[in-house]
């Protein structure tokens, strides 16, 4: 859903990981800039925020729980100085809760040299490296896949003196997903895991005055710089005083980049392998209007990532589009723990409808995705409480019927709403006149003009792209069967 959780509450919607940014740019006060880059990439975590440093002797690191501007003030910025920056922001899934050493980036001892890593994604082979690098002596001081990363390429970069071997021995041994970038004291690296699940896109500073890596475009543009292309998958990109330099890390698998991110995740100005995140969804309402049509007086949309799509619903429909739904922007984004008694009003603390708008109207209601069904459940009834006369609820993605082990933050298998109730079960639990899902080909056609042929949707079919370890697919629950009493067998 489009509605923000409090720390500790379980969020009825897919939540992204992390983000993370990177800067090569000496002369350019890079712990501001890549300050400025978190704060454009807030949306992709609001846990813990931190930033590393190097001035090409040393790394220096700062980072707390809490918004980057919770983290982060002028103080803090001035004391991080140097050349080359890594900088992330955190929702955590697997792995660790809140800790300050969960937080990244992780910093890691080669010798006598320090690497900072920042990670966006999960790997899927954790336990197994885990307890392979602590068979061989290497400590570690969080629970977190982005440690035993680190860890693991600190090992082979000792053993090898070179940076990039560590990197791409890493990368053979790893599975899953990951978008990092990696400081060194004098040097900035991003990779990319061989499926490219993770987005990762590199920029330029106007007159060559350095180098940026961001996980979306607008990350590029708050700081000014000009996209050049995204890190290719399994690609390794160093950029040091020489410039520029890439080498093939891993080959490249079949390509299988987060379909979601068009629906939900990236923020609506950017762009992802050449498709305007904004026209994808725009496209998915108005192919959602075709597919689910439906009389009414109004077309909403949840913000903020339902509104585009309930343009597009309107504009392929002829229903007028309003806003009907405002977002209080702040408090779904707080440390601070609301009462119990404030707790109950669930949704209406993030949202509040307009009933000088809605009264006696039929709505569409426009949002992007139902996990558990509580929130859509909640804003039904929320509609109905403001006078609307009928609330036919319309969905921009497909029904989630299985979990993401790449970096989403989703539920067992059987705790996801679709997987445990037909079409009409799920309507008549929610509330709502009627309910309809895009269909997956409809997905599929919202994003036509992207370059690479393949996209991650296991979500939405099971297929997922890298194998799932046995233990894990078994504590997800992954052979739960469907309510209707399809098979639903893992597809391994």
């Amino acid at each position: 859903m489009s509605t923000s959780a409090f720390p500790g509450e379980r969020p009825d919607r897919l939540e992204e990981e992390c983000a993370v940014f990177g800067v090569f740019a000496p002369g350019e006060d890079v712990a501001r800039m890549t300050c400025f880059g978190l704060q454009a990439l807030q949306h992709r975590g609001q846990e813990s925020a931190g930033i590393a440093v190097g001035d090409g002797d040393t790394i220096m690191v700062a980072k707390d729980l809490g918004l980057v501007t919770q983290v982060f003030d002028e103080a803090s910025l001035a004391a991080l100085d140097g050349y080359v920056a890594v900088g992330h922001a955190r929702y955590s899934t697997s792995g660790a809760a809140a800790s300050w050493e969960a937080a990244q980036p992780h910093i890691s001892a080669i010798d006598e040299v320090l690497i900072a890593l920042a990670h966006n994604g999960t790997l899927v082979n954790t336990n197994e490296m885990r307890a392979r690098l602590v068979g061989e002596g290497v400590q570690f001081r969080s629970g977190t896949d982005s440690e035993v990363l680190a860890k693991a390429i600190g090992q082979v970069t000792q053993e090898t003196h070179h940076l990039r071997n560590g990197i791409r021995r890493a990368m053979e041994v790893v599975t899953g997903a990951y978008a990092v970038v990696l400081a060194s004291p004098d040097s900035l690296y991003a990779f990319r895991d061989p499926n490219g699940i993770r987005p990762l896109c590199i920029g330029q500073l106007p007159d060559d005055r350095g180098w940026v890596v961001s996980s979306e475009t607008c990350g590029l543009d708050i700081v000014g710089a000009s996209y050049v292309r995204d890190v290719a998958p399994g690609e390794i990109v160093r950029f040091n005083a020489a410039g520029m330099t890439a080498e093939q890390g891993v080959p490249a698998l079949k390509p299988a980049a987060c379909i979601f991110e068009y629906v939900y995740f990236a923020r609506p100005d950017s762009v992802i392998d050449g498709q305007s995140v904004y026209q994808a969804r725009r496209n998915l309402g108005r192919i959602l209007a075709q597919e689910a049509p439906v009389g009414a007086d109004l077309v909403l949309g949840v913000p903020d990532s339902g509104v585009p799509s309930a343009m597009g619903y309107a504009a392929e429909s002829g229903i007028p589009y309003a806003d009907g739904i405002v977002k209080n922007r702040y408090v779904g984004r707080t440390f601070i723990q609301p009462t119990q008694a404030m707790r109950q009003l669930g949704i209406r603390l993030k949202l509040n409808p307009l009933p000088s708008v809605i009264r006696g109207k039929r709505l569409v209601v426009i949002d992007d995705s139902i996990v558990r069904g509580n929130t859509s459940k909640q804003l039904v009834q929320m509609l109905r409480d403001a006078g609307a006369a009928e609330v036919h609820l319309r969905i921009v993605s497909p029904e989630v019927l299985w979990p993401c082990f790449y970096g989403i933050d989703t539920d067992t298998r059987d705790q996801l709403i679709a997987a445990t109730m037909t079409l009409e079960q799920m309507n008549e639990w929610i509330g709502s006149d009627s309910l309809a899902f895009v269909s997956l080909d409809g997905l599929r056609a919202s994003v036509p003009d992207v370059s690479h042929p393949g996209f991650c949707e296991a979500c939405f079919s099971g297929d997922y792209p890298v194998d799932i370890p046995e233990a894990m697919a078994k504590k997800s629950n992954l052979d739960a069967r469907c309510s209707d009493g399809r098979s639903a067998e893992t597809p391994l």
